[in-house]
């Protein structure tokens, strides 16, 4: 996976700003079934927002984790919600500025 420029970045941020979170972290943490229904929410889109209920204090650390075990990128943290993005494919894949 090669990493993504600055200008990549921000025109991802600005995709995701309208979006609602789609992926709740709770009282069990970033367990398999998160891991799972992110995998699962890439299945249909690139950008997936995830939103933490518990452990806010930690979010930097786990969403980090998640980018890694889900071999997708970690876009921003904001507030209580992280924003990862996978290339996907298809029709409606999202063209990255160069």
């Amino acid at each position: 996976m090669e990493n993504l420029t600055n200008k990549q970045i921000k025109y991802l941020k600005a995709l995701a700003h309208h979006l609602k979170p789609v992926v709740y972290i709770g009282k069990n943490g970033a367990d398999e079934n998160v891991l799972n229904a992110l995998l699962e929410a890439f299945g249909t889109q690139e950008l997936v927002k995830v939103k933490f209920v518990e452990f806010k204090e930690e979010r930097k650390v786990i969403a980090a984790d998640i980018a890694e075990r889900g071999s997708c990128f970690l876009v921003q943290i904001i507030g209580h919600v992280a924003v990862f993005y996978k290339a996907g494919e298809g029709e409606n894949k999202i063209v990255l500025p160069h």
